[in-house]
């Protein structure tokens, strides 16, 4: 299988493609980012591209105005969902596949920021990257969160969110969770979006090596695999 060319695209200097970078890079995936926060302009086509990662950040779906960006993002999304272009999105790519798919993205009732217990629905046992899968813990880091799109698969849930994953079509994915951090990228988080604030929430243990397994696990089914 010739070596996948996968376009990332990153919002924010500190939420970058993490232990996915790592996963990608043993199996020799060619990655090329874009970095909407620094002014590069994404493709307008993803048509050279075997796959999409989109990334997380501090923005919501709708900021156009201050971000207008997010419009040529979206419709990077829209040709992936066509095309059926192997895509991963991370809290806000999950909210933007999600609202490209119709769904409305809006501030839910609680925020998730720390570690929650994520639980694989029913249909998750049939799918290709969930198929394994058992309860386990996931950094959450987000306010804004989704019904399940028209035509999608819910995949996990957790306490307060019933759509912590799903699926749309045979090969594109949202994780409205984070598997990519490592301890130091977290400590950057507390810094940058909780004014230094180590005292993280949630109803689950930390637990980054196993978070970090799983994130390779899901890169190297969707993008790497024959």
């Amino acid at each position: 299988m010739p070596a996948p060319r996968v376009l990332v695209l990153q919002h924010h200097p500190l939420e970058h493609l993490g232990a996915f970078a790592d996963a990608l890079g043993r199996g020799g995936a060619r990655l090329e980012t874009v970095r909407s926060f620094a002014g590069e302009r994404c493709p307008a086509t993803l048509a050279p591209y075997d796959g999409l990662i989109v990334m997380g950040g501090p923005m919501s779906v709708g900021e156009d105005d201050l971000h207008p960006w997010l419009r040529d993002e979206r419709a990077l999304v829209a040709q992936a969902l066509a095309s059926d272009t192997p895509t991963l999105g991370v809290c806000l790519g999950s909210q933007l596949i999600a609202a490209v798919a119709g769904a409305p993205v809006a501030p839910g009732p609680v925020p998730e920021v720390g570690w929650y217990r994520i639980h694989p629905t029913a249909e998750a046992a049939r799918d290709p990257l969930f198929a394994d899968v058992t309860p386990f813990a996931a950094l959450e880091w987000h306010r804004d969160a989704f019904p399940l799109p028209l035509g999608a698969v819910a995949l996990a849930s957790s306490a307060q969110y019933p759509v912590q994953a799903f699926r749309l079509g045979r090969r594109v994915y949202g994780l409205l969770f984070h598997l990519e951090i490592d301890d130091a990228l977290i400590g950057r988080w507390c810094d940058a979006f909780a004014d230094g604030n180590r005292s993280l929430g949630g109803d689950a243990a930390p637990d980054v090596v196993a978070a970090n397994r799983r994130a390779v696990t899901i890169v190297e089914r969707l993008f790497l695999s024959a």
